[in-house]
């Protein structure tokens, strides 16, 4: 199966008060780091979807436009699977503190039969740390034109494989400043 990646970088940070794509930890932007996962898991190719064009281009990613700007991620979900024309889409969050290829890697292999596989994470499904197999995209379709921006509840009418192996660190996030890590 052919693997794509898309990083979703168009939400608008409010809680976090700036663009978390480009938050820098460990000597990096968070956008570096999914990028750099999905493409050490061999996705290709990988898009950034959202976010500040000019920044993710200046970055060295590819910049793809929300098709559903101030939507949710469930928009942004549907525009990675309209955009990437690959069996499976990854579709990773670009607030990710530790993403991981090795996570990449298990939640593609767990996806032998599904239609999408999730990391469960202290009994919490991680939607915007999952892939999406190209089938589930009329469903989820539906859903949202539905009203749905939930990628969870959209996801009510698919086969879902839930992960439960790995590190809880691969799928931790930030959401506000107290979330980052404190450098030395």
């Amino acid at each position: 199966m052919i693997v794509g990646g898309a990083v979703l970088a168009g939400g608008a940070s409010s809680r976090m008060g700036r663009d978390k794509a480009f938050i820098e930890v460990g000597g990096r932007t968070l956008l570096d780091g999914a990028v750099t996962a999905l493409q050490g898991a061999s996705a290709s190719p990988v898009v950034v979807i959202g976010g500040d064009r000019e920044q993710v281009l200046a970055a060295g990613h590819a910049f793809v436009p929300d098709e559903y700007p101030g939507e949710g991620p469930l928009g942004g979900i549907l525009t990675a699977l309209r955009t990437l024309e690959t069996d499976l889409v990854v579709v990773l969050a670009c607030d990710l503190l530790h993403a991981s290829s090795l996570a990449v890697t298990s939640m593609v292999g767990a996806l032998a039969e599904g239609d999408a596989a999730v990391p469960i994470v202290d009994g919490r499904p991680q939607w915007l740390h999952a892939v999406w197999h190209r089938r589930s995209r009329s469903v989820l379709e539906r859903a949202f034109a539905a009203g749905e921006r939930a990628p969870r509840r959209a996801a009510a009418g698919l086969s879902v494989v839930e992960i439960l192996d790995g590190s809880p660190s691969w799928y931790a996030d930030a959401d506000v400043p107290a979330d980052l890590p404190t450098e030395p």
